[in-house]
């Protein structure tokens, strides 16, 4: 049977120092940046910071020099992360890019595709997005039915992926595509690299949610041809790399920090000398917050090791999926003033207005409730 590794870490004293100049420079970058903006956290695009950022080296922070990186820890890039969704920056540009796709190319990617596409990003100028749901198949993500076939020296894929957030912008996409028919349905896929700027055979339509919003975006391919290259480490091997890229998106601190605007605003509002039931909501709250972080530190830890945390980092997901939810309940439970999202409202009505219209995709991005429930059970040997 599995354990959980979630050994207590610590920051190292560069990482530390490091929090100071972050601080900072976040400061100077959004001290005109409104509490509205800030709630959106790493859904906040904004091309200028990213570019910004990548100047400061703080995109691909650990990746190899030779590739734009900067050799750094990951304890360090942890460290960035954390004051940049606690301050609400806009990173979501560059976000997806340095969080997983430019990983996953380090590892399954020629030296061709690192080269090429590594140190944009690190400029925090190429940007990518994430193929892996399809229509009507819910949480199935083996479910896949878009299908690249072999095409004079290349492929030709055809098919649907939704929920592509940031595909509007996105210079690329990291796809899961079926490239051969198996016995079962989590063998014969396989990852492609696809550009989608500037051509006729790929129609991107973005999807308002409930929210207003319209990050999410369906993404057709017609016939649409890639050279041999861009199929990513070996054909029929991309469910094992998708896992291994699901590790990295669920293992970071934006997985609880989503509602700390929110908290911190809830706390500016009652001001020195909370009510008892007050004192006791936030206390908790706090509790549960650093708890969550001492996990995700954890994270970092494995991560910086080489190890890879794909159990872990799905109980850290589920459970900051369940705190970062139940916030936008708790703070309208001891506050008086109702959500807006109109000029007259506060800043903390602001914040409430948007995390209570978003809160409930938390459980959803990155993996449902459900399934990463199956996969914390498989680690422990239950089914």
């Amino acid at each position: 049977m599995s354990r959980f590794r979630l050994d207590p870490d610590r920051l190292p004293p560069e990482a530390e120092k490091l929090r100071g100049e972050v601080r900072s420079f976040l400061a100077d970058e959004l001290k005109d940046f409104p509490a509205w903006k800030r709630a959106y956290t790493w859904m906040g695009s904004d091309p200028d910071f990213s570019r910004k950022v990548g100047e400061r080296g703080w995109i691909g922070m650990t990746w190899p020099e030779r590739y734009g990186g900067g050799e750094r820890t990951s304890f360090e890039r942890y460290v960035v992360l954390e004051e940049m969704l606690a301050a609400g920056a806009p990173v979501a540009a560059h976000w997806i890019a340095d969080r997983q796709s430019g990983p996953l190319l380090l590892k399954y990617g020629t030296e061709e595709q690192r080269h090429e596409i590594l140190p944009g990003i690190c400029r925090g100028e190429v940007y990518f997005c994430i193929g892996m749901s399809e229509p009507d198949s819910g949480s199935d993500l083996a479910s896949v039915r878009t299908r690249a076939e072999p095409d004079d020296g290349g492929w030709r894929i055809n098919g649907t992926k939704l929920w592509t957030s940031g595909a509007a912008g996105a210079h690329y996409m990291i796809a899961l595509i079926r490239t051969s028919v198996a016995e079962k349905k989590h063998q014969g896929l396989s990852q492609f690299l696809i550009p989608l700027q500037n051509r006729d055979d790929v129609s991107i339509r973005p999807i308002r949610d409930l929210a207003g919003n319209d990050h999410f975006c369906e993404v057709t391919f017609e016939d649409t041809r890639v050279d041999a290259d861009a199929l990513i480490g070996e054909e029929g091997a991309g469910w094992g790399q998708v896992m291994a890229e699901l590790a990295y998106e669920r293992s970071g601190p934006e997985r609880y920090l989503s509602c700390q605007p929110l908290l911190e605003g809830l706390a500016r509002h009652l001001g020195p000398a909370p009510s008892e039931r007050a004192r006791i909501a936030i206390g908790k709250q706090v509790a549960h917050l650093a708890t969550l972080r001492q996990m995700t530190l954890s994270l970092a830890g494995l991560l910086e090791r080489g190890e890879n945390p794909a159990l872990e980092a799905s109980v850290t997901k589920d459970l900051g999926g369940v705190f970062e939810q139940d916030l936008p309940g708790i703070v309208q439970g001891l506050v008086a003033d109702e959500p807006r999202t109109d000029d007259d409202g506060s800043d903390l009505q602001n914040l409430l207005a948007h995390l209570t219209q978003n809160a409930p995709s938390f459980s959803l991005r990155g993996g449902t409730r459900e399934v990463l429930r199956g996969i914390i059970a498989r680690g422990l040997g239950l089914r």
